[in-house]
C-alpha cells in the first residue's frame, strides 16, 4: 500500500457566500422538516441508516450531528462517540467494538467517528501498529461492503478545515468556558502534527473510497454551510419514498464526493 505524498501547493478553490442569520435559520428550517419526513419514512419501512462522520479537530461534526438529531425522536436515533478502547476491547477484533452499535430496522445511527480512527488519530499518534495499520486499511473495505449487503445504507462524510481556521477554533475552544470538555492532548497535537493529518487523510480517502460507500467531502471552513449543504446531500442519499419529491442538490463549492483531482487541485485542504 502506498502512503499518500506531500501534495504541492494548489490555488485557493472558490466558496459559498456566508449567509445572514435569517436566511441560514429558514434554510435549516426547511432541511429539517425534511429530516423529520425522511425519520418518518425510515420508522415505516423498516429501513438502517448509519451515518459515519469523520474530519479534522475542530472541523464541525458535533454541530451538524445537533442539527441532524434536533427534531428526530430520540427513541430510534443514536450518536455513537467511541472513547478510548478498554483493556478487553484492545483483545478483541478491531471492528467488534463498533458492530455492536449498528442501527437496527427503523434505526438512524450517527457515529461521531468512528472505525478510521485507526487511520487517523491511532497512526498519526503512533496508537496502532503498522501492521495493525495495514490491515485495518485493507479490511475496512470490505467491512463496509458487508454492512451494506445486510441493507445498511451506509453514507460516510469527511469534514475538511483549512490550517489557519483550525488554529482559530482551537483558540476559542480553549477560552470559552462551556467548550472546555471538547479540549484534549489529542486536540493540543493538532496543529503541531497537522501534515501529518493531512497525509494520513489522503491516504486513508484514497484507499477506502469505493463505489458501495463513497467519501463524501465537506468544506467546514464555514460551519453554517457545511451543515446546511451536509443534510442536503443525505437527504438524497438515504434511500426513501421522498425521491419522488424533486430535492436541492448540494452546492459543489461546499459538498463534493471524493475522487482524486480534489487532492491535486486543492479543493481538499493541504
Amino acid at each position: 500500500m502506498v502512503i499518500a505524498r506531500r501534495r504541492p501547493a494548489a490555488r485557493a478553490p472558490q466558496r459559498a457566500p456566508r449567509l445572514d442569520k435569517k436566511e441560514y435559520e429558514r434554510q435549516l428550517y426547511e432541511l429539517q422538516l425534511g429530516l423529520v419526513a425522511l425519520h418518518r419514512d425510515v420508522i415505516a419501512h423498516g429501513r438502517k441508516v448509519l451515518v459515519v462522520m469523520e474530519g479534522r479537530d475542530t472541523a464541525g461534526k458535533d454541530g451538524v450531528i445537533k442539527r441532524i438529531v434536533e427534531h428526530l425522536s430520540p427513541r430510534e436515533v443514536r450518536v455513537v462517540a467511541p472513547g478510548k478502547p478498554s483493556d478487553r476491547e484492545q483483545t478483541q477484533w478491531y471492528f467488534q467494538r463498533f458492530t455492536a452499535s449498528l442501527p437496527a430496522a427503523q434505526e438512524v445511527v450517527l457515529f461521531n467517528r468512528s472505525w478510521y480512527n485507526r487511520a487517523g488519530v491511532e497512526w498519526v499518534m503512533g496508537f496502532c501498529t503498522r501492521e495493525e495499520y495495514l490491515a485495518f486499511m485493507q479490511a475496512v473495505p470490505h467491512y463496509e461492503k458487508m454492512l451494506v449487503r445486510s441493507g445498511i445504507a451506509l453514507i460516510k462524510y469527511y469534514l475538511d478545515i483549512t490550517h489557519n481556521e483550525q488554529k482559530q477554533r482551537l483558540r476559542a475552544r480553549r477560552r470559552d468556558p462551556l467548550k472546555q470538555w471538547k479540549i484534549s492532548p489529542v486536540d493540543a497535537a493538532a496543529q503541531k502534527h497537522w501534515r501529518d493529518y493531512s497525509r494520513a487523510r489522503d491516504a486513508m480517502l484514497q484507499a477506502t473510497h469505493h463505489t458501495d460507500v463513497p467519501w463524501v467531502v465537506v468544506h467546514a471552513d464555514d460551519k453554517q454551510q457545511a451543515r446546511l449543504n451536509l443534510i442536503r446531500d443525505l437527504l438524497l442519499r438515504v434511500p426513501s419514498a421522498l425521491k419522488k419529491k424533486p430535492l436541492q442538490r448540494p452546492d459543489p463549492r461546499v459538498l463534493r464526493e471524493f475522487d482524486g483531482s480534489l487532492l491535486r487541485s486543492g479543493w481538499i485542504a493541504p
